[in-house]
């Protein structure tokens, strides 16, 4: 089984400087729209993300109730890293919605908002989960 979230945004390029800029996904699958995208797929290592914007799911369920649903839609990623480190430094100065913290179940973790609007978890496993455990 293999699961890929498709993020809707209003526009992809902001989000692009963030996961591929910033964390290092590669652009494998792009779709333009006119001067714009309309849908890309992102990788690294077996990682795989999916952008979408609005404009291009309304224009492909034109008719269907999905083009209603996609505007009420939220998603939240859970992502484990292997260097959580390096991953905290390339966040930059995405908002934070969720401070870094240890948690019960022995994850180092951090919560943010990338620039599309989506809450996207970072986390790998703690060195000491007992320590600092919230």
């Amino acid at each position: 089984m293999k699961i890929t979230s498709i993020l809707t945004v209003d526009a992809i390029e902001p989000s692009l400087e963030f996961w591929v800029g910033r964390l290092g996904f590669v652009k494998t699958v792009e779709v333009p729209d006119g001067d714009k995208l309309a849908f890309v797929i992102l990788q690294k290592g077996d990682a795989e993300l999916m952008f979408q914007t609005h404009e291009s799911i309304a224009k492909d369920a034109a008719g269907t109730e999905m083009a209603n649903v996609m505007k009420q839609q939220t998603s939240m990623l859970f992502i484990e890293v292997d260097d959580f480190d390096d991953t905290r430094k390339r966040l930059g100065n995405a908002e934070v919605l969720v401070p870094e913290r240890v948690t019960f179940y022995g994850m180092r973790e951090i919560f943010v908002k990338e620039p599309g609007g989506h809450v996207a978890g970072f986390a790998a496993k703690a060195q000491d989960a007992s320590a600092k455990a919230v």
